[in-house]
């Protein structure tokens, strides 16, 4: 057994593609290798800017020899069918095997050198990468059959045990010599085998473990900027992007002009992170600091003071870019840039950004007007000059503020929610966000902020597009809610008219996420809100994605919204709450058990029974006698269940009627406790129904000889069910 290296050498690889190009290449060779019947005991791969490379460990020196079988047409098949099979294997026909009359083809394939294998795998590798992008160079490049590579292929080290495995794509010739750090290497490095490779690369400047890198640059920026005092705004996508600029990474630590600080901290950690992968700095306070670390490739003679200078003069530019941004931004109210969005197109179907803003004001307004969200009683906001008020009042200087009616707070909260969501999306024609993207919503809460617009409006701005993932923030102030969740719920309604709906993995208008943002903004506040029928469905399916990772069963959401009409989601994972807390208790365990005992045998009669079946509509013990009546001999009507008395041919017995008696107490309890929402205390009165049906299964015959015997203990089992789906279906509960 022996070890196999492979590095490929090219011109820098964008740092985006390395982490799929080095799991990529491992991929490809295991792939190949098992073509051959080659398999390593253990792979490693490796990536840095200038290099691919892996060594897979604990490769045989031969492959082993195999017989291959492959199966023919019948022995008494047409001549023609035998002579493609002969074509196909190349055998002769008496070299094939008949087998009760069928021809088998057995060909025995001797052993191979691995080192041949892999000649042949690699270029077959190299051509097959699935790079992003890639290109051709040099005089090969004016051919499409040219090699392809994501920038120029320069070398290829291919090293099977301490000796070159001979291989040879487009001019490139294997090799046992690569090359070290650009800057503190020169000239080749000869590679003995794998052992040796990443340890005479670092000693040439070159770390070749990407995670190795990555740790460097995070624990060498956290200490220089303790060294000032400072601490490194986390940012683990910008410790791996540094990692894959640098081969030899050295974090240095730099600063900017103060003057720059007057810019809003997104606008500045932003422009450093996206232009120049910097990462940005807070003081003592958690303030931002006119500081950044950049991410030297090399060890500075002078320690790095002339690279920090450079970079600090590359920042400055950058951030008056920003300021002038900022500042021009400024001049105009977001009023007069909100009238610039009839010039966007938000859907060819839909119309402008303007028509989107129209509808989402209305909208907003139309959730606080109808009560469905309301003023924060602990906001802290709204108190008024003016005699319209509580007697309650606060001082204010040398004036006294009065606190809004409820009905005035009410009409506040409307405008607010309509002023701020007819401003919501103004920010789209400013300049900075049309530099950066990602600061819209951000950007217009500063600029309201800055005209002297409410804090509540300049918030809602900010946050209306929150949440936008699970981890994300919900909103809670009213007026954020609202324009948030008017804005989630007009995409939602508007793409499902025109028929944009999500299909499999496409979404392309994100319309899960604003579900799921829908959902969380309900349940996370409590807002009672009835979901639109034509989204009910998609919502169902939003609703167990979100709660399957919160721990909630998806068979007792399924339980829930198979007793149809209901649409208030925080109505509705109460009830689901409750129901998973009840039946992972023994007392619930048991009733289901009942359940399912009573169902079945009421499915196997209403199989039996025409229509309308059981637990159709007239669900009940009437219906269950009426169904069943259709099939047997004539009946007296239904006797009046209760546990004094029994059929006119029989008497209850005593499990009958502590059954009757049960669920004559327990239906009334679980329905009231039902329309009071308390889920938890439907349960309790449910499962005092336990002991009972228990009882009733070890004491009584269902299926009596006596008809209305059967009839009447099947009209109790369907009181049973009744009973208990007013809770949920438990049919649909799994166990």
């Amino acid at each position: 057994m022996t070890d196999f290296l492979l590095e490929l050498l090219s011109e820098e690889i964008p740092a985006r593609m390395q982490e799929k190009a080095s799991a990529d290449l491992a991929r490809l060779f295991t792939e190949e290798l098992a073509k051959a019947g080659l398999k390593a005991d253990a792979l490693v791969s490796y990536v840095t800017p200038r290099r691919l490379a892996l060594i897979a460990r604990g490769l045989p020196l031969e492959t082993a020899a195999v017989s291959e079988e492959i199966k023919g047409p019948r022995s008494s098949a047409p001549p023609q069918a035998l002579e493609g099979f002969l074509r196909k294997t190349g055998l002769a026909r008496e070299q094939l095997v008949d087998r009760d009359g069928v021809l088998f083809a057995v060909i025995e394939k001797p052993g191979r050198a691995t080192a041949d294998v892999l000649a042949e795998a690699i270029p077959a590798i190299i051509r097959a990468f699935p790079w992003p992008k890639s290109m051709r160079w040099g005089t090969a490049s004016s051919s499409t059959a040219s090699l392809r590579w994501v920038r120029p292929l320069q070398g290829i080290v291919a090293l099977l045990g301490d000796d070159v495995v001979q291989l040879e794509i487009d001019g490139i010739v294997s090799r046992s010599a690569t090359v070290g750090h650009r800057f503190h290497h020169a000239g080749p490095i000869t590679i003995g085998n794998a052992d040796d490779y990443a340890a005479k690369l670092r000693a040439c400047h070159v770390i070749v473990d990407a995670d190795e890198r990555r740790r460097i640059i995070r624990e060498g920026a956290a200490a220089v900027a303790a060294t000032a005092g400072l601490t490194v705004v986390p940012d683990e996508g910008l410790v791996a992007e540094n990692a894959g600029l640098t081969e030899w990474p050295v974090p240095l630590l730099g600063s900017f002009d103060p003057a720059f600080l007057a810019v809003p901290r997104e606008v500045i950690q932003l422009t450093m992170r996206t232009n120049q992968k910097y990462f940005a700095c807070t003081d003592g306070e958690g303030r931002l600091a006119p500081n950044f670390i950049c991410t030297a490739n090399i060890v500075a003679s002078d320690g790095g003071t002339a690279i920090v200078a450079g970079n600090r003069k590359v920042l400055a530019a950058r951030l008056s870019d920003a300021k002038f941004f900022w500042e021009q931004d400024l001049k105009v109210p977001l009023a007069e840039s909100a009238k610039k969005l009839d010039q966007i197109v938000f859907h060819e179907k839909l119309g402008t950004v303007a028509d989107k803003v129209d509808r989402v004001a209305k909208l907003a307004r139309w959730l606080v007007e109808e009560g469905i969200i309301k003023p924060s009683p602990l906001r802290g906001e709204g108190w008024v000059r003016g005699s319209e008020a509580q007697p309650s009042v606060q001082p204010h200087g040398s004036e006294t503020l009065t606190q809004p009616s409820p009905e005035r707070e009410r009409v506040l909260l409307a405008d607010q929610a309509e002023q701020a969501a007819r401003l919501c999306k103004a920010d789209l024609v400013t300049g900075m966000v049309g530099e950066f993207p990602e600061l819209q919503g951000i950007m217009g809460g500063y600029y309201a902020r800055a005209e002297g617009l409410p804090d509540a409006v300049a918030d809602a701005i900010r946050d209306h597009y929150k949440p936008v993932g699970q981890g994300d923030d919900v909103p809670t102030a009213p007026v954020t809610v609202a324009v948030s969740l008017a804005d989630k719920l007009d995409s939602l309604k508007q793409f499902f008219a025109i028929g944009e709906t999500p299909t499999g993995s496409k979404d392309p208008f994100a319309l899960r996420r604003s579900a799921l943002g829908v959902i969380r903004l309900l349940t996370d506040n409590g807002l009672r809100f009835a979901i639109p029928a034509d989204l009910l469905d998609f919502f169902a399916d939003r609703l167990k994605v979100q709660q399957r990772e919160a721990g909630i069963r998806h068979d007792l959401i399924d339980a829930v919204f198979a007793l149809g009409g209901e649409d208030d989601l925080v109505r509705l994972l109460a009830r689901v709450k409750a129901l998973q807390a009840f039946v992972t208790s023994e007392d619930g365990v048991n009733l289901l058990a009942g359940y399912k005992r009573a169902a079945n045998i009421l499915k196997k009669e209403e199989r039996a029974a025409p229509s309308p079946p059981l637990g159709g509509e007239g669900r009940g013990e009437g219906a269950a006698l009426e169904a069943l009546s259709r099939t047997s001999s004539p009946l007296p009507p239904l006797p009046t269940l209760s546990p004094a008395s029994g059929g006119e041919g029989y008497m209850f017995e005593p499990a009958e009627a502590a059954l009757i008696a049960a669920l004559e107490s327990a239906e009334p309890r679980a329905t009231a406790a039902i329309a009071a929402e308390d889920f938890a205390g439907a349960m309790t009165a449910l499962a005092t129904l336990r002991g009972p049906i228990d009882a009733f299964f070890t004491d009584v015959t269902v299926n009596d000889v006596n008809p209305e015997k059967r009839l009447t203990r099947l009209a109790i089992l369907e009181k049973i069910r009744a009973a208990v789906h007013k809770v949920a279906d438990f049919s649909k509960i799994e166990g």
